[in-house]
C-alpha cells in the first residue's frame, strides 16, 4: 500500500499513537493545505468518481474547546485522498469503523479543494443537516451515506460540499455540509434522501443549522 494510506494503517493500530505521531506533521500539514491539492493519479482501468474526495480526522479532548480558526485547523490530520471507487475502497477497508472511535472525534470526507470548516469560500453561505443517532447505529449509518454520496444519490448537482461523522459520549452525530442555505427546494431535497439512505423514520430529528449560526453560537478569538 502507499504512503498515502500509511496514516491509516495507524488509526487501525492503535489511534492514541497516531495522533501523538502526527502532532509532529501539523505543520507540514499546513504547508501543503496553503495551496492546491496535487491532482490524484487515476489508473486506466478504475472506475472514475465524478469528484475527487479528501478524508480527514480530528479529535480533541473533551474538556477542551476550539477557541480560534487556527487551532482548529491544526487539528485536522489528512487521512487520504481518493478519486476512484478502487481507491476509495482500499482505503476505507483499512479504516476503523466509527463505532471503534472514542468519543469527540470525528471523520470528515470533503470534496478536494472543500476544506472542512465554515471559514472556507464553498461553505461560508452554506449550512448542514444534523442527524443525532443512538449508540450502536453510526457505523452502518455512515457507509450508507458515504455511498450515497459518493454515488450521486442526492441529485443537487455540486450543492454537497461533504459529510461529517462526530463521535460522543451519549450518542453520535452525522451531518451533510451544503454550499446554499437559502435554497430551500435543495435543503429540502437533500433531507429527505438523507432520511431515505439512512432508513430513518418518519419521526426522527433532523435539524438544519445555517453555518452562520454556528460561527455566532462558537466563540472565536
Amino acid at each position: 500500500m502507499s504512503n498515502k494510506y500509511e496514516t491509516t494503517y495507524r488509526l487501525k493500530a492503535t489511534e492514541d499513537s497516531t495522533i501523538e505521531d502526527e502532532e509532529s506533521q501539523s505543520k507540514d500539514n499546513q504547508k501543503v493545505e496553503k495551496g492546491p491539492p496535487p491532482p490524484i493519479e487515476i489508473n486506466p482501468n478504475e472506475h472514475k468518481l465524478q469528484y475527487a474526495y479528501a478524508l480527514w480526522y480530528s479529535r480533541r479532548s473533551g474538556l477542551s474547546k476550539q477557541t480560534s480558526i487556527q487551532s482548529y485547523v491544526q487539528n485536522l490530520k489528512l487521512v487520504g485522498r481518493f478519486a476512484s471507487v478502487e481507491q476509495f475502497w482500499g482505503l476505507y477497508s483499512h479504516l476503523v469503523r466509527p463505532s471503534e472511535l472514542t468519543a469527540h472525534t470525528d471523520f470528515h470526507l470533503f470534496k478536494v479543494g472543500i476544506k472542512p470548516i465554515w471559514e472556507d469560500e464553498a461553505n461560508q453561505k452554506g449550512g448542514k443537516w444534523i442527524v443525532r443517532l443512538r449508540k450502536g447505529l453510526v457505523s452502518r449509518c455512515w457507509e450508507n451515506l458515504i455511498l450515497a454520496m459518493l454515488g450521486e444519490q442526492f441529485m443537487v448537482g455540486e450543492e454537497i460540499c461533504g459529510a461529517v461523522v462526530s463521535i460522543r459520549y451519549q450518542e453520535d452525530v452525522i451531518c451533510v455540509w451544503n454550499k446554499t442555505a437559502s435554497d430551500v427546494a435543495t435543503t429540502a431535497r437533500i433531507r429527505d434522501t438523507l432520511r431515505r439512505v439512512l432508513h430513518l423514520p418518519a419521526s426522527a430529528s433532523m435539524e438544519y443549522k445555517t453555518h452562520n449560526d454556528s460561527m455566532k453560537s462558537v466563540h472565536r478569538l
